[in-house]
């Protein structure tokens, strides 16, 4: 990374703004380490330190996401945040379509957690 260039936070939080902007009124607040988007409200994914993303899952859908691509999340070392959390990594949200999928699991959790 040089002097100009964004960290890789800076540039995920960039994309996730652009690409989240037509799912509601989007917050931003700092927590769980990173850069988190609230739509409504509601936490839906959040930009990591490392460039990942963590994103609010339906955890009936959990298992079919990490086959997706998604890994468990962890709050810390060894505090796991359970079905309703996952972690993609950076190398797997490159593509724009692939970020957008992941920001709509995201979006889309906050109905299915009450």
């Amino acid at each position: 990374m040089t002097a100009s260039s964004p960290s890789p936070q800076n540039a995920l939080a960039q994309r996730v703004r652009e690409a989240i902007a037509e799912h509601g009124i989007v917050r931003e607040v700092r927590m769980f380490g990173g850069l988190s988007f609230l739509v409504d409200e509601r936490l839906a994914v959040a930009a990591g330190r490392d460039g990942d993303l963590l994103v609010r899952t339906d955890p009936e859908e959990y298992d079919a996401l990490l086959e997706r691509g998604g890994r468990p999340a962890f709050m810390g070392k060894d505090r796991p945040m359970g079905p309703g959390w996952l972690t993609v990594p950076a190398d797997r949200i490159r593509g724009e379509d692939e970020l957008a999928f992941w920001i709509t699991i995201g979006v889309d959790s906050r109905n299915a957690q009450g």
